[in-house]
């Protein structure tokens, strides 16, 4: 077990790199000294940048589309059915620990996103927050789960229950036994396990962003100073420093250290009501008018009306009713293009409810993909660059609204997340230009493992 190259990964969900280097660089000595010693900088996401394909996309060097999921919920047909999760068992390409695993290494992997269901592999699974519950089984081998409680106080926690709520001081407490119970396992695993890579990812900085952001940052419009919550997001950033710390103290000395998150994190100015807009446009009709605000079921969907309707989520997935294509569908194939670019400009022009630009951003998906699998989203939406967020429930009465329809929530994701390196040959200081798409691959050179062939990404010098 001694002397073998080893790699260990940080993975922290939302990490915001401009706290982490900048605002609070010197509140965190642990992560400052890493600074300091390696490689660092901020690195760009997934389009979309969001918890669900990110980490995957991370993991196989591939991009959304190559994936074949644009999401946490996708299209199975172009039939009007309900949306799926995409979890674990929809991803194809093969992960690092997967490939770890061809090549004889052991690997911990705990908690990282679309890990659920867990797939054998040489070492050990735990699933992530996709989870439905622990009655499920979420660990591979399934055994394991009992000395995963044993360790976490009796109870690992997969994910906090709710994060949009406004119930704060429970979900504060609720994020920190969870991160509490998880470091507990991590260094417990680091020193019991035999493994060549280890990975973890923490969500509690995503659940505490989305909670608490509006008593963090003084330009949301929700900022109150001397809130009871204003340092929440702050100390809880210094706690996991101190956790990541206790961490770095047992590694071996050969060990290569990764820090990593999927994405970073910004205020939400407000939401956009997508399908207010397109009833509004002409462009979705319903079989009947809301009593109240309600999710958009397609069942309630007139479809001999509708042109496109889409999804709410820090960002929005159009979808269009084309004929042939769409069971009712009423856009004549030829007029594909023409009337996709129609609802690109309006969405693009589309202001805030004073009429003031906002910086809308849409994208086709071949555009932007190296392949298109699956069923993608005609459109991809980011209202105000991912300032605002999308609403896709109807009957509000209005387009704009500072009230999240799913729940209590401040912050949207940010195209940037950060990276740090230690190790492994890679020569200290700040790097730009780095993509989620690197990490797969320096950690197999580190292993002295070719990359997989369609790898979009390039080992971090």
């Amino acid at each position: 077990m001694e002397n073998r190259k080893k790699v260990f990964v940080f993975g922290i969900d939302c990490f915001e790199p401009s706290l982490v280097f900048e605002q609070w660089k010197k509140d965190l000595p642990n992560l400052s000294k890493l600074m300091e010693e390696g490689a660092w900088g901020r690195m760009e996401s997934t389009l979309p940048p969001i918890t669900v394909p990110a980490w995957t996309a991370m993991m196989t060097s591939k991009d959304p589309g190559q994936l074949g999921f644009y999401g946490f919920r996708n299209r199975k047909s172009y039939d009007y059915e309900e949306l799926y999760f995409a979890n674990g068992a929809y991803v194809r390409e093969k992960t690092v620990w997967q490939i770890l695993s061809r090549n004889r290494m052991s690997s911990v992997v705990l908690g990282v996103p679309q890990s659920y269901p867990p797939k054998p592999i040489n070492g050990i699974v735990v699933g992530c927050f996709l989870t439905p519950d622990k009655n499920s089984v979420y660990t591979y081998p399934e055994e394991i789960a009992k000395e995963i409680d044993s360790i976490a106080e009796g109870d690992y926690i997969i994910d906090v229950k709710d994060f949009r709520t406004d119930d704060k001081s429970k979900l504060l407490e609720q994020i920190y036994v969870m991160t509490r119970r998880r470091f507990a396992v991590v260094r417990n695993w680091v020193k019991s396990k035999d493994w060549d890579f280890f990975m973890f990812v923490e969500m509690g900085v995503d659940r505490i962003h989305h909670g608490f952001w509006r008593y963090h940052d003084v330009n949301h419009r929700l900022y109150e100073k001397g809130h009871e919550f204003e340092f929440a997001i702050r100390d809880y950033y210094i706690y996991l420093d101190r956790e990541i710390g206790k961490v770095l103290e047992i590694l071996p000395p050969e060990t290569t250290i990764l820090v990593v998150s999927d994405h970073g994190a910004q205020t939400m100015d407000g939401a956009v009501c997508v399908n207010e807009f397109f009833r509004r446009e002409g462009y979705l009709r319903l079989k009947e008018e809301p009593k109240k605000q309600q999710k958009l079921k397609t069942s309630g969907i007139d479809w001999s009306g509708t042109k496109c309707w889409g999804e709410g989520g820090y960002y929005s997935r159009i979808f269009m009713n084309v004929e042939g294509r769409e069971p009712q569908g009423i856009i004549p194939k030829a007029d594909y293009e023409k009337v996709r670019d129609e609802i690109k400009k309006k969405l693009e022009e589309l202001g805030d409810e004073n009429g003031n630009p906002i910086g809308t951003k849409v994208f086709k998906p071949e555009e932007v993909y190296r392949e298109v699998k699956n069923i993608a989203p005609d459109l991809i939406v980011y209202f105000g660059n991912l300032g605002w967020r999308s609403a896709g429930s109807v009957g509000g009465g209005s387009i704009h609204t500072h009230e999240n329809d799913t729940g209590p929530d401040d912050a949207n994701h940010a195209r940037f997340g950060l990276f740090m390196m230690k190790g492994g040959g890679v020569k200290p200081g700040k790097r730009d230009g780095v993509k989620i798409y690197d990490i797969a691959p320096t950690i197999l050179d580190h292993f002295g493992i070719p990359e997989e062939k369609g790898m979009i990404g390039s080992k971090i010098e």
